[in-house]
């Protein structure tokens, strides 16, 4: 694998902690900014909707400019974000820290991959975007959990600055290492905007957000939830942090597998899954053991849809992938600020910090809804698919309505 695409990965590392790592400070931020702990959870939907507007903005002025360039760009949005945010003398310039630090995520991703699929072999492309996620989930694993630790141990603007740092890596490794010049095949920014006449794009969009919504509407208030309710120590965060990674990146690999042979199947089970997991938590969240075993299943079937939705919404936006699937993450990050938002409007409400944790399975269902909707127009469109292509002479036919 060439090196730029690991330098990329390195970049995406940076990216996923920076979103991540805020939900195991917010006790620590809300006690040194003098709020409350559901305002202090709004720097999550601060940072969710940094990305819903970012990424399809980003991603269109990409189609004018070198990819190169735009990454440098975008990585310049992620630093300068974290520093304002690490420099923060207030809670409305910290939630601009993040904003900023957000409005790359979305665009870099898509502009990525599409970056790591030309670096590559034709057999290898597949490979090569999965290893630039790869950094997006392991932020997971080591990233958030260490950033934790960090805020913990010395302060949480020291997480920021380190995550600033790493940024500064990123930029160099793409510099270095990133081939420049003209893009073999600029896409057209009329033809990707096309691709939202289609129906099914926008379902599959809604079961994106929904699915990831649900599982960070149940994590965003995982700090207080683990401390104050299962009992653990806030020393131990960082592992049952590390823990719930570990179930992200083992839903993702399982989730990628399943679905290459069974798209929609795999997507319900892993929302049903989800939704059952998080009423089971809501049940046992008090005994530690299986508050700890849960919140691992938890990341497990809640990111065992990703690879999912993400196939279906390039599958649907066939012909112009690049914008549908920078939007994608922008329609992951509207659930994962709907989800953040409802479940601090639930604590706020008395309900208790297990609320969340409804609020999530709530969510999980309506994505299992959606999606089976979409999976019932598949089937309908199969047979007119099949009849068209027969009269066109073994042609695929056209599909206005997807």
């Amino acid at each position: 694998m060439p090196l730029a695409v690991f330098a990329l990965m390195l970049a995406a590392f940076g990216i996923g902690t920076t979103e991540f790592v805020i939900m195991g400070l917010l006790p620590e931020v809300a006690d040194d900014m003098s709020v409350t702990l559901t305002t202090a959870g709004l720097l999550i939907s601060g940072y969710a909707l940094g990305v819903v507007v970012g990424g399809p903005l980003f991603t269109a002025a990409a189609t004018r400019m070198p990819r190169k360039t735009m990454l440098l760009v975008l990585l310049g949005f992620f630093i300068a974000g974290n520093a304002l945010s690490a420099l923060a003398p207030g809670y409305g310039t910290l939630m601009a820290g993040r904003v900023l630090a957000a409005v790359c995520h979305g665009a870099f991703l898509g502009i990525g991959s599409a970056v790591a699929a030309d670096a590559v072999a034709p057999a290898r492309r597949s490979q090569a975007i999965a290893t630039v996620f790869t950094g997006l989930t392991v932020a997971n694993v080591f990233g958030a959990p260490m950033g934790t630790w960090i805020g913990q141990a010395v302060d949480w603007r020291a997480t920021f600055w380190a995550i600033a740092a790493l940024g500064v890596l990123s930029l160099v490794g793409l510099v270095l290492l990133v081939p420049g010049g003209r893009d073999a095949a600029p896409a057209r920014l009329r033809d990707e905007l096309a691709v939202f006449a289609r129906g099914q794009v926008w379902l599959a969009l809604a079961t994106a957000g929904l699915s990831i919504g649900a599982l960070f509407a149940a994590f965003s208030y995982v700090s207080p939830l683990m401390t104050d309710v299962a009992g653990f120590s806030a020393g131990l965060l960082t592992p049952l942090l590390m823990l719930f990674g570990v179930g992200l990146v083992a839903g993702n690999l399982v989730g990628g597998r399943l679905a290459d042979r069974a798209q929609v199947p795999t997507l319900l089970v892993a929302q049903a899954a989800l939704a059952a997991v998080l009423v089971a938590f809501t049940l046992a969240a008090q005994y530690p053991v299986a508050a700890a075993a849960l919140l691992a299943l938890v990341g497990g079937a809640g990111f065992a849809t990703v690879p999912g939705f993400m196939a279906r919404v390039i599958d649907k936006a066939e012909g112009a992938p690049v914008l549908a699937s920078a939007v994608a993450s922008s329609a992951a990050n509207a659930g994962i600020a709907v989800g953040s938002s409802l479940a601090g409007w639930t604590i706020d409400a008395g309900l208790g910090l297990t609320s969340p944790l409804l609020v999530g399975a709530a969510m999980a269902v309506l994505a299992f809804g959606v999606t089976a909707a979409s999976g019932a127009l598949d089937r309908r469109r199969a047979p007119a698919d099949a009849a068209g292509a027969a009269e066109a002479g073994g042609a695929p036919a056209l599909r206005e309505g997807e």
